[in-house]
């Protein structure tokens, strides 16, 4: 590989918002993927279109077997935690990682089939599909594994509301920005080890691929926490943002908050204050390094959900 590949919009924006670390691995890139071409003996082929984070290629190995491989962006601070997470999972519930290179982070993968997202699946279809592959991958995780705990993701996502409120004042109200930072100290304080579990952090129906040796799907793109399973769930709903503004947001997505409750017998209630607060942040981020119309759906529905909170 000598040509600069063709990047997804998305990883040339983040890479765009690093500056000159961001065009220096560009780069780089070309080198660094044939290296790994002649380290792993694999013929690297088209960029995959839906990265966000990393470059990703589809490759073929020297014995005919479709295979992945992705090297993180500079400043992914999951970087590490993702490749943990898939090395202590060992193909249960989530990809396999078939080598590694410490120095540029990169993964060689085995390659799943599509995302769940492109099936045609109805959304409470694909629901129960994310629900069941959660309850494959929840498991205690080694206790030297460098996980985000609960608490941490918490105060994260509290950082980005209040980081991204001061620079653009206008794009929440104030009681929706408080509405979110209180129910981030209620998540924050609310983290108890032993209710926690190895979760995905953002297990959603792009991330999601069918396994095509069974009938089930595994994870690709963790990022890695130590939190209950709550989270893991709130993230059906950050996504389902479009489709509540088809209608009534608050009713349709408070359903949709019982019927995550119901399908892994989770508390409603934490699963709605981890979904408010990912909705908030993942629209604010969208209107940070990204797009005003992407990040309207995400804050219109934090909006609706934060007036029907008192206090």
């Amino acid at each position: 590989m000598t040509a600069k590949p063709d990047l997804p919009d998305k990883v040339r924006r983040n890479l765009a918002a690093l500056g000159v670390a961001g065009e220096e691995w560009l780069a780089r890139l070309p080198a660094v993927a044939a290296e790994l071409e002649r380290r792993w003996d694999v013929a690297i082929g088209e960029t995959m279109p839906n990265a966000t984070e990393a470059y990703v290629a589809e490759a073929v190995s020297a014995s005919g077997e479709p295979v992945v491989v992705k090297v993180p962006i500079p400043g992914v601070e999951k970087a590490p935690r993702e490749l943990a997470v898939l090395l202590a999972a060992r193909g249960e519930g989530y990809v396999r990682v078939l080598q590694h290179d410490p120095a540029s982070g990169a993964m060689l993968l085995e390659r799943l089939g599509p995302q769940l997202a492109q099936l045609g699946y109805a959304a409470t279809r694909q629901t129960e599909i994310i629900c069941a592959t959660l309850r494959q991958a929840w498991r205690a995780p080694p206790p030297e594994l460098p996980l985000l705990t609960g608490a941490q993701k918490a105060q994260a996502l509290a950082d980005t509301v209040r980081s991204v409120t001061r620079k653009f004042p206008d794009a929440c109200s104030p009681r929706t920005a408080a509405v979110a930072l209180r129910f981030a100290e209620e998540r924050r304080a609310a983290f108890d080890p032993a209710a926690s579990v190895l979760g995905h952090g953002d297990a959603h129906a792009w991330n999601t691929l069918a396994d095509p040796k069974t009938a089930d799907f595994r994870f690709v793109d963790p990022e890695g926490l130590f939190i209950e399973p709550a989270h893991d769930l709130s993230i059906s709903l950050r996504e389902g943002s479009h489709e509540f503004l088809a209608g009534d947001p608050l009713k349709l997505g408070r359903a949709g908050c019982q019927r995550l409750a119901h399908l892994a017998t989770v508390d409603p209630r934490a699963i709605w204050q981890w979904g408010l607060l990912e909705i908030l942040a993942n629209g604010l981020l969208y209107l940070d390094v990204g797009s005003p119309d992407d990040a309207a759906p995400f804050l219109a529905v934090a909006e609706a959900w934060a007036t029907a909170e008192s206090g």
